[in-house]
């Protein structure tokens, strides 16, 4: 970098580390790119936290790491307490969900619609939690606006950055007032970049809520206009960057840079006490995600019903949704409860350890992965790395993730969609060899190649006199 330095707003991290969940994909994704920066320019990466706005102050690359960490060990540390079957677990809902697996489903169907009720109770007292915490953000901002010194302690840096740095938006810092930063960073001289994942909430509102999508309109309206370089995680998001500049009529400074994404996350293997309750490995085909709308967990409910209408019960691999439930949900899950989940032909692993999700990629028979909307499909590759043929929705950028070696259909098609899960059921030989290409054929890309090429687009188009 020749002396020039990266500063990069890590803001969006610490918040996120208040909520007490694990981290997800955005702050995973951009913490790997945050390594591979140090590794590159070493102690000319600066992270920042925020003071009023445009104020800003340092944290160390330590604080940084070690939240992230705190993050990731805390909540799996939660998750293996909650899902670890041993005898002194005194969890009364971790016993009878372990417990449910061994009766038939006329028993087991009924308890664990009370476990899930049980869930859905706590759900709506965290989100009234939410709730209040949004309130007293609110008032926060109003007094940010006033001038007063609010989430970071420490001085102020900004009169640090100096002609010719770079100021590095990467994860998710939709805050109100942020285009003052950036305003206040470009007339220090610096050159701003900012990573866009996807534009869901604008593109696609009716999966979102409300709130979510005014904040992240006005967030992009603002902030995007201030860039030297948009860059995204696919060509799908960059056409939709370029879509929505010209549909609210600013140019942007230069094209959407398409970055190569990493392939898994770095950190030790993973390891911890599995669940007593995951289905038989070679017994299951694996959807890794949320449920939630855009995912379209309903488009594989439909397909295992007309599987089970037109082949032998035995001849049909269970179907396994792995991850957490989300938002609007809700009537989905009463869908499933309606229909007693298929007799058991589906199942849910919530919020699964990292240990767990490897192991049910390695049990699977194939993954498949339905959804309408992404910004790349971080589980397509997941599913590639562990070697695990993927069948995949022919939208947005799911294309890009897989490549030549998954397969596709239409996720608006039930029919092409049962036809494409139908084949493989059917035809073991053949996903035998699909599972040998994959094996041969797919390289991981390194989260070095991710940040470099960063760096690159910067040289790419040089600082205008």
């Amino acid at each position: 970098m020749s002396g020039r330095r990266i500063w990069i707003d890590v803001e969006d991290l610490f918040t996120y580390a208040r909520t007490g969940q694990r981290v997800s994909g955005i702050q995973r994704l951009a913490f790997e790119i945050y390594q591979e920066l140090v590794a590159i320019a070493g102690e000319d990466v600066r992270f920042l936290r925020h003071l009023a706005p445009p104020a800003l102050t340092e944290t160390a690359w330590q604080d940084v790491r070690a939240t992230f960490a705190r993050m990731d060990r805390g909540a799996a540390a939660a998750d293996r307490r909650q899902a670890a079957p041993t005898a002194t677990d005194a969890g009364l809902r971790g016993r009878l969900r372990r417990l449910a697996f061994r009766f038939p489903s006329a028993v087991q169907i009924p308890l664990m619609r009370g476990l899930r009720s049980q869930r859905d109770a706590a759900l709506g007292f965290g989100e009234a939690a939410l709730a209040a915490l949004n309130l007293g953000a609110r008032r926060l901002r109003q007094r940010m606006a006033s001038g007063v010194a609010a989430s970071a302690p420490g001085a102020d840096v900004l009169g640090e950055i100096a002609p010719g740095d770079l100021f590095l938006v990467l994860g998710s810092p939709w805050y109100p007032f942020y285009e003052q930063r950036l305003a206040a960073a470009r007339t220090r001289g610096a050159r701003v970049g900012v990573l866009i994942y996807d534009l869901i909430p604008v593109m696609r509102p009716e999966w979102c809520h409300a709130s979510l999508v005014r904040t992240f309109r006005s967030w992009m309206r603002d902030c995007l206009p201030l860039a030297d370089l948009v860059f995204a995680i696919s060509r799908s998001s960059a056409r939709d960057a370029e879509a929505f500049a010209a549909a609210e009529g600013f140019a942007l400074a230069a094209p959407v840079e398409v970055l190569p994404i990493g392939t898994g996350f770095s950190g030790p293997p993973a390891s911890g006490a599995l669940r007593a309750d995951l289905p038989d490995p070679g017994s299951y085909v694996l959807f890794v995600s949320t449920i939630e709308p855009r995912k379209n967990h309903a488009l594989l409910f439909r397909v295992w019903r007309e599987l089970l209408a037109d082949l032998p019960r035995e001849r049909i691999p269970t179907l396994v949704f792995a991850g957490r439930v989300g938002w609007m949900s809700g009537d989905f899950i009463q869908q499933l409860d309606n229909a007693d989940w298929l007799d058991g032909m589906i199942r849910h692993v919530d919020s699964p350890t990292d240990a767990e999700l490897a192991a049910l990629y390695e049990g699977a028979l194939f993954t498949v992965f339905p959804s309408l909307y992404e910004g790349w499909g971080l589980p397509v590759t997941e599913s590639l790395a562990h070697c695990k043929p993927c069948l995949v929705a022919r939208a947005t950028s799911l294309p890009e993730a897989g490549g030549t070696l998954a397969r596709y259909f239409d996720p608006d098609n039930l029919h092409d969609a049962v036809g494409a899960v139908r084949t493989l059921v059917e035809d073991r030989a053949g996903l035998a060899a699909w599972g040998a290409e994959v094996r041969a054929r797919f390289r991981p890309t390194p989260w070095r190649e991710t940040a470099q090429a960063l760096l690159d687009a910067f040289g790419k188009f040089p600082h205008p006199a």
